[in-house]
């Protein structure tokens, strides 16, 4: 059974014995796009939920955490940040072929373009608003209040993250890619001292990843915590900088060259300057290596994506094998933030 297809008897039959209140005949329908996790709307005759599940075949090691996601969600709930509720967590790759969870489904507006088109400037500048407010809401979330702690290791986030995704990024390469091992080299050089900041960070915070209040500005749910560890919170920052200096529409989805005051957008230094003031900081020092980390990090994830694409594995194969045409794009364009900053 591929990733696109889900044995919605075998799920029905399970749910039956974990999930109080859970009464079938159940339908699936897998929601288009995404790259990693496939994810299914389930319905029922009186609910909906959304399951998520890792794909089928042979994984890299720590990929595909679905438990992760479990877990961060479910201590979060009746936080500051907004998530669904969590249901079941099935970890028997016997029932499905692969680990899967079920959480409650959240109805609200989803976004692919930052630029918001549809949106009037008065209400782009309320979900940036928002955005910028969440973000700062999970990076001060207490950790250890929360169960957490244990989230990830202690020790420099960036040079273990910059180890972790090197070896991601070897056991995925297809061809060998010189601005990936120009930067590589330039950020295994240049990582920062320890600051001693650790905060629950969510690892692939941008727009899509959100749900929003339909009509508001409000945000009901975070979605897609795979990546989410304990960690810096300036990668989560950075990451949604690097998003946004890629070209608009299509796969690039980013802001390049954008009106964004005419928009009601804020510019990179503003969403910046609002985060700091919102976390108590007078600036962010040498942001060049934490915008050029996160260009790194993502050609790496497109790298993973176009490699299962070529094995049949991905949830998506078309698309990605036109996201593994990215790679040396984003490699480039973080050379040019290790220049530029």
């Amino acid at each position: 059974m591929d990733a696109t297809t889900l044995d919605t008897q075998a799920v029905a039959a399970w749910l039956s014995d974990h999930l109080e209140g859970f009464e079938g005949p159940l339908d699936a329908e897998k929601f288009a796009g995404g790259q990693s996790n496939p994810t299914f709307l389930l319905k029922t005759p009186s609910r909906e939920y959304v399951l998520r599940r890792k794909p089928p075949g042979i994984l890299l090691k720590s990929a595909h955490a679905v438990d992760r996601e479990f877990r961060v969600q479910r201590a979060l709930a009746g936080s500051d940040v907004p998530v669904a509720q969590m249901h079941v967590l099935c970890e028997d790759d016997d029932v499905i072929g692969s680990a899967f969870y079920v959480m409650e489904r959240v109805r609200g507006e989803n976004f692919d373009d930052p630029r918001l088109e549809e949106l009037d400037a008065e209400r782009r500048t309320a979900i940036y608003t928002e955005m910028n407010r969440v973000m700062a809401a999970i990076h001060s979330i207490d950790i250890a209040a929360v169960g957490l702690a244990d989230y990830g290791p202690e020790g420099n986030y960036f040079e273990r993250q910059l180890s972790r995704w090197t070896k991601q990024y070897r056991a995925s390469e297809t061809e060998t890619v010189p601005p990936m091992d120009a930067l590589i080299s330039w950020l295994e050089a240049n990582v920062p001292e320890d600051d001693g900041k650790r905060t629950l960070v969510h690892g692939d915070f941008r727009i899509d990843n959100m749900l929003f209040a339909e009509g508001g500005s409000d945000c009901v749910a975070v979605l897609d915590w795979e990546l989410s560890t304990i960690g810096h919170p300036y990668a989560d920052l950075a990451g949604m900088i690097m998003q946004w200096q890629m070209p608009p529409g299509g796969a690039g989805r980013g802001l390049q060259g954008v009106d964004r005051k005419a928009l009601g957008i804020p510019s990179d230094q503003e969403f910046v300057a609002a985060y700091c003031k919102r976390m108590g900081l007078s600036g962010i020092d040498k942001f060049g290596f934490y915008l050029a980390f996160s260009f790194f990090r993502m050609a790496a994830i497109l790298q993973g994506v176009k490699k299962r694409g070529l094995e049949g594995n991905a949830s998506d194969p078309e698309r990605a094998g036109k996201l593994g045409a990215y790679v040396p794009l984003f490699a480039n364009a973080g050379l040019e933030a290790a220049k530029h900053g």
